[in-house]
C-alpha cells in the first residue's frame, strides 16, 4: 500500500509497501492518479461488454454449424431477458446438439434449448424446481 501527504510548495510524499519516500511533484501525482482511474474505467467497461469465454460444452462447438453468438441471439428473440447460464450439449430431439441456455426475466428462468445445427428453437419452457 502506497501512502500519500500533500507538503507546501505543489508536492506529494509517498511512501511505498516499504517506507521509502517518493517526492513527486503534484501535476505528476495527479497524472499518475488519473492513469490509474481511467484504466480502471477501462477495464471495467471492456470486462462488463464481453460475454463469457468459455461455456459447458464447449469442446463439442467444433461440432455446430450455428455459433454460440448466434444461438444466444436466438434463444432471448424466443425468450428476452438475462442469461444466467448456457450450454452445448448432445441431447435427443433436432439434430441431437443443442444449446441450452437459461434465461431469467424478472423471478422466472425460461430454459430456451436452441438446435446447434439448424438454429430452431427446440425447447422454451419455464424451470422446473429441481433444473438440471
Amino acid at each position: 500500500m502506497v501512502r500519500c501527504t500533500t507538503i507546501p510548495g505543489a508536492y506529494v510524499v509517498c511512501r511505498d509497501k516499504r517506507g521509502f519516500p517518493r517526492t513527486l511533484k503534484m501535476e505528476a501525482a495527479m497524472n499518475i492518479f488519473k492513469l490509474g482511474l481511467a484504466s480502471s474505467a477501462a477495464v471495467a467497461l471492456i470486462a462488463g461488454t464481453l460475454p463469457a469465454i468459455a461455456y459447458t460444452g464447449q469442446e463439442l462447438a467444433n461440432q455446430a454449424k450455428v455459433s454460440i453468438s448466434d444461438a444466444r441471439a436466438i434463444a432471448l428473440k424466443a425468450h428476452p431477458g438475462k442469461i444466467t447460464d448456457e450450454e452445448l450439449e448432445n441431447e435427443k430431439g433436432g439434430s441431437g446438439l443443442r444449446y441450452s441456455f437459461d434465461i431469467k426475466r424478472g423471478t422466472v428462468t425460461q430454459e430456451v434449448g436452441v438446435d446447434a445445427q439448424t438454429g430452431k428453437v427446440l425447447e422454451n419452457k419455464k424451470e422446473g424446481p429441481h433444473p438440471d
